[in-house]
Order: C-alpha cells, then sequence, then structure tokens
C-alpha cells in the first residue's frame, strides 16, 4: 500500500473514531441494510443468470422486507453492541446465527406472498441470499476493524479483556494498559445500572449480570478487576462471581499506589487469596506499633523466613534504631538484607548464625544492646518435622529455650514468640515443639527476676499465613502453572488462613499489649476449606475444575483436582484454643488473651532435662514419648486449664 494510500486509511480511521457511538450505529445499520439488498440482488442475478433481473413490484416488495426484518434480528443479537476495533474471529459464528435467522424470517414472508398468489421466488434465492448476505455482513465488520486498527500498532496476538468497575480510575487505568504488553480493553464492567451503556473515557460499560455472553461474544481472555472501583463490602462477591467464568481474573492495583510509586503503571498482579477470603481489615493501632518498634534495637530470629521476612519489612517502617537479622540460611540472609537496604538509613545488622548456638546469641545481643526480640526462627513444615524429630526438637525446643535465656539473662524488655495453632493439642511433632515453646517462654516470663523487672515475655499463636515457605498455597500455583493434578490431602479439610502482612502488624501490637507470660491468639476469622480453596485458585487461573475421574485425559482447558490423603501428623481441623470461653478480648478486636496457669518452673524444667536427655541419646521414640507425654497427648492433660483466668 502506498504512502497517501495509507494516509487515506488513518484519514478515515481518524474521522471514524471521532464519530459520535450513535452515528457509528446509524452508518453500520445503513452498510448492513445496503449490503443485504445487493446479496438479494446477487442471489436473483445467480440464480437467473442474469445480472440485470427484472425488477417486478413482487420483488421490490420481497427486497424491502429483506433488511426490514434483518435489521432487528442484528439488534437482538447484539451485532451493533460490539466493539468493532476489537471484534474477534469468533464474531463470525454470530454473524452467521444472525444471518440465518434473518433469513428464515424472510423465507416465512416469500411463503405468505406466494400463498396470496403474487409470484414465486425461486427456491435457491433465500439460500444464496443466506451466503453472500453472511460474507457481505462479516466482510463489512472485519473490513472496518481493520481500518480501525491501521496504524495504531494493534496485534493479532493482543487478548481482549475487560476491566471490571466503572470510573476515572477505572478509564485511566484502561488508558494506560494501551499498548502495554499484549492486553486490549474491550470495555468496562458494572453492577450499577446508571453507569450501564455509558462511555467513560472512550471505554464502553456493559452490565455484570452479561458477562457469560460478553465473555463468549468478544473471546475475553482475562477479567481485570480494579479494586479501588469495587467497594469493599462486595469485592468478595465480585471475586467469586468471575473466577467461573473459565478466563484468567487478574487485579489492578489502586490509583493511589500508582502515585506513590508502589506500583509501575501496567503491572496487573494475581488476585490475592485473602482477597477471596473476604477477611475484614482492622486498620493497625499505629500507637502499639510506635510503642513496639520506634527508636528501638530490635532483634529478630529467622530473619529470612516467611513471618521474619515480613516483620522485618514492617519493623523498617517504623524507624527502629537498629535492626539485627538472624538466619541460619545464607541465602534467605543476604536475599532479605538486600531488599531492606534501600528502603532507609537505618543501621541494618546480618547475623548468620543458629538460635540453638547460645554463644551467638549472647555475643549479638550484648555487643548491640538489643531491647526487643521477636523469635520466627522454627522448622515448621509438619511432615519434614516429622520425618526429622530429633532436628525439630532441637531447634524448635532448645532453640526457643536458648534465645529466651539468653534474652533473659542479658535484660531484653520484650521477647515474643512467634507460635502456631498447631500448638493447640498437637498431634504432630511440630506441633508438640511449637507447645512446648510456648510453655518455656511463660516459665522465664514467671521467673522471679523476670517479674520483677518488668519484663514482658509472651507467645502470639495464629493460623496458617497466605504464601508463606510450605505453605498450600504456593504449592497450589505451582501444580496450576504446570497443568495439574492440584494434590488436596483431604477434600473436607479446614485451616485457618491470614495474609502475611497482616499477621506481622498483629504480632507486633500483640507483643506490645503484654504484661509477661500471655498467649496471645489471632482472631483468624473462619476456617477455609481446602478443597474449595484449590477449586477457587484453578477457576481464577483461568481453567475449569476437572474431576479425579478423568484425570487422565479431556478438556485441556481443565485442571484437576487429586486426593491424596493425609499426611503423617496432619489434623482435619485445626483449633485456636483450648477453651474458647477462656479466651478474653483486649484493646485490638483481632487479637485476644489466654491467661497461663497450672504449670510450675520446676515441672518445666524437670520435662526439659528428660526431653534433653533423650535428644542426646538420639532415641527418636523415646524423644516422642517424652514431648507428647509432658503436654499430656498420650495420657492425662496438665495443660488442660493452663487457659484459663
Amino acid at each position: 500500500m502506498g504512502v497517501s494510500a495509507d494516509k487515506l486509511v488513518i484519514k478515515i480511521r481518524e474521522r471514524l473514531i471521532r464519530m459520535p457511538r450513535v452515528w457509528k450505529r446509524i452508518l453500520m445499520i445503513s452498510m448492513d441494510a445496503f449490503a443485504l439488498l445487493v446479496a438479494l440482488w446477487g442471489a436473483y442475478a445467480l440464480r437467473l443468470s442474469d445480472w440485470t433481473p427484472g425488477l417486478t413490484s413482487e420483488r421490490l416488495i420481497l427486497a424491502g422486507f429483506a433488511p426490514l426484518v434483518a435489521i432487528p434480528v442484528f439488534v437482538r443479537l447484539g451485532l451493533y453492541r460490539s466493539v468493532i476495533r476489537y471484534l474477534p474471529e469468533a464474531a463470525i459464528w454470530t454473524v452467521l446465527r444472525a444471518m440465518l435467522i434473518a433469513t428464515m424470517s424472510w423465507v416465512i414472508i416469500i411463503f405468505l406472498v406466494e400463498m396470496a398468489g403474487r409470484g414465486i421466488v425461486p427456491r435457491s434465492v433465500p439460500f444464496l441470499y443466506f451466503v453472500l448476505g453472511t460474507l457481505l455482513i462479516g466482510s463489512l465488520r472485519f473490513l472496518a476493524k481493520w481500518i480501525l486498527s491501521f496504524g495504531t500498532g494493534l496485534r493479532r496476538n493482543e487478548e481482549p479483556v475487560f476491566i471490571y468497575g466503572a470510573g476515572p480510575t477505572s478509564a485511566r487505568l484502561a488508558r494506560a494498559l494501551t499498548g502495554q504488553g499484549n492486553r486490549y480493553v474491550v470495555g468496562l464492567i458494572d453492577d450499577d445500572p446508571s453507569s450501564v451503556g455509558r462511555d467513560i473515557g472512550g471505554y464502553r460499560v456493559y452490565p455484570s449480570r452479561e458477562l457469560p455472553v460478553l465473555v463468549d461474544r468478544y473471546g475475553i481472555k482475562q477479567i481485570i478487576l480494579s479494586m479501588s472501583a469495587i467497594p469493599s463490602e462486595t469485592r468478595q462477591a465480585v471475586i467469586a462471581r468471575v473466577a467461573g467464568l473459565g478466563v484468567k481474573v487478574r487485579s489492578l492495583p489502586d490509583i493511589s499506589d500508582l502515585v506513590d510509586g508502589r506500583y509501575i503503571v501496567n503491572q496487573v498482579r494475581e488476585i490475592e487469596i485473602d482477597e477471596l477470603l473476604g477477611r475484614s481489615c482492622v486498620p493497625p493501632d499505629k500507637g502499639l506499633l510506635a510503642a513496639a518498634i520506634t527508636d528501638k534495637i530490635v532483634m529478630v530470629t529467622g530473619a529470612g523466613g516467611s513471618i521474619g521476612s515480613e516483620l522485618c519489612r514492617l519493623i523498617m517502617r517504623w524507624k527502629p534504631r537498629k535492626l539485627i537479622l538472624l538466619e541460619a540460611s545464607e541465602y534467605a540472609l543476604y536475599k532479605i538484607e538486600q531488599e531492606l537496604i534501600p528502603t532507609g538509613d537505618h543501621v541494618l545488622v546480618p547475623v548468620l548464625g543458629s538460635v540453638t548456638d547460645s554463644m551467638t546469641m549472647r555475643r549479638v545481643i550484648r555487643q548491640h544492646h538489643v531491647q526487643v526480640l521477636y523469635h520466627a526462627a522454627a522448622h515448621k513444615h509438619v511432615p519434614l518435622v516429622e520425618a526429622n524429630i530429633l532436628e525439630g526438637i532441637r531447634n524448635n525446643v532448645f532453640g526457643t529455650l536458648t534465645a529466651a535465656t539468653v534474652a533473659a539473662e542479658e535484660g531484653l524488655e520484650r521477647f515474643v514468640l512467634i507460635s502456631s495453632d498447631k500448638a493447640v493439642r498437637p498431634t504432630n511433632v511440630m506441633g508438640a515443639t511449637k507447645r512446648w515453646a510456648e510453655l518455656i517462654v511463660r516459665s522465664i516470663a514467671f521467673d522471679p527476676e523476670s517479674v520483677s523487672n518488668g519484663r514482658a515475655f509472651c507467645a502470639v499463636r495464629f493460623g496458617n499465613v497466605i504464601g508463606s515457605n510450605g505453605s498450600v498455597v504456593p504449592l497450589f500455583k505451582r501444580q496450576i502453572a504446570q497443568g495439574g493434578p492440584v494434590t488436596v490431602t483431604h477434600p473436607d479439610m479446614t485451616r485457618y488462613f491470614m495474609s502475611i502482612p497482616e499477621a506481622a502488624e498483629l504480632i507486633v501490637q500483640a507483643g506490645a499489649l503484654s504484661g509477661g507470660g500471655d498467649v496471645f491468639l489471632l482472631d483468624m476469622g473462619e476456617p477455609v476449606r481446602i478443597g474449595a480453596l484449590a477449586e477457587n485458585m484453578i477457576r481464577l487461573a483461568g481453567f475449569q475444575v476437572r474431576s479425579d475421574k478423568s484425570l487422565r485425559g479431556g478438556n485441556s482447558g481443565s485442571i484437576a483436582i487429586q486426593i491424596i490423603g493425609k499426611r503423617p501428623g496432619e489434623k482435619l481441623f485445626e483449633e485456636l484454643f483450648y477453651d474458647r470461653d477462656n479466651a478474653t478480648s483486649t484493646s485490638h478486636p483481632k487479637i485476644l488473651r489466654a491467661y497461663s496457669s497450672g504449670v510450675s518452673n520446676q515441672e518445666v524444667a524437670q520435662a526439659l532435662e528428660r526431653l534433653k536427655a533423650a535428644v542426646a541419646s538420639e532415641d527418636e521414640e523415646l524423644a516422642r514419648s517424652v514431648l507428647f507425654e509432658f503436654i499430656g497427648v498420650a495420657g492425662t492433660d496438665p495443660v488442660a486449664n493452663i487457659e484459663s483466668n
């Protein structure tokens, strides 16, 4: 195509784009009516082998009826609601269906005219009219699409997407996506009837109730949620609604995040699972956070882990005087240090070492005059700890004993143990070691010297955090990315979930509330069925859930869920309380307190000696027996009354 021809096409495109939508529709209807008349003329010409078939009164009447019956059909099937520039190839089937219905309607009129004795139409004319009409109507639309896309850089591999949410924010984000990556925005989706049918920022607003039809009509591959345009109270329902449409569901950041520079303009992220769970968000108490961190010398053990690293990020935002990162993994320590270095000019001290090494712990605490310690270092993966009992006890029990003892002896103001819901009536080694850790911290907190010095040693107990190392959520993501199957241990297994940032904020606030010896319980909301979580994640990724029975073959757009059975030590459901009625509220609505009493420091010390001897003898069975015997799993429960006033 020459330069002048290119300019002509671009000029036509610009004029069409600037044309009001109502005039665009009038133009399309006029062109369709003309195309149908041409198709009818062509049908007669081909049938009669005469390019100038006679124009009798009957033929003129029937020719007039052809567009009169076809245009309403086209309107009903949505041919004039389509955004021509983003018309998918699959739209030819809509054109085919519309022409078939229009032709059949015209044939009925032919039959009525023939019954009135006003002439006969050759039988092949309706068929030829249908074929020619389909070709002309379809060609007009794809020609218009080519003209409107000419010179815009629109590529054939671009995916049509909808943005859910109508408003200035959604329109700005839609424009920001134009020309970025391989997406183009077809239009906006909204629940508000007053917005439907309007153009916002040049983008058509469609009703959410028609989403299944719209997805099919436009060949939509993704639905991007403009979360700032969706009210928080309806967000969960919106995500659940779009998750079952067989398309990928993504989320756009809030426009304030773009302004603050927290996201690049064209960043589209996956839906966070906590958005699907619909947990209510309680703003953090800034006074508690500041009291616990600001201008303090803080140490975090297990600083490279899921919870430990998030605690470090939170602490850095609240301007500590110094932050010490203790981590046994060299790579994890390097990674979190490199992430935190650009976040501020506060003193950051990486320490490579283990919490089981008392000399390292004492040296670091003395050298840096640590005031607050968050103990997140632990082996947490249930099957792995079950298979490595002695190492689990060494790290989780005696590592906590070392850290808490040194912290008390060195006069730390505050020590916060990160515990787990698996510590409640534990059935696995990991949960049992966490219960021991709680009792160790409690016994040190109630030591007369700690009480007289006002040192606050406490534990914070909560359930699973979304996306943590070893969590089911990243496992499901990997399995979905590999095409499945997604492995679920038991379809009715339930777990509590919260986001890592929320858990970190609540841990720090709970520590600030402690008077010493507390076990704090974080409000985890309602338990989530793991089978339902797997199904939702599959749908959010744009796939259908395939039953385990059809695992060996079938639909490439579906992913199977495979039941593999419970692993050693796993519970069907977890608990946060020994006795829910004995938990009392605090000044924070998401934090509960369970007061501890009933096990003396002497009993804890004696049990630790027996456990230490069992570990030293490398006797796994004996160590396991001592581990569970003391916390009352194998016999009477001396801890049953611990959490009572």
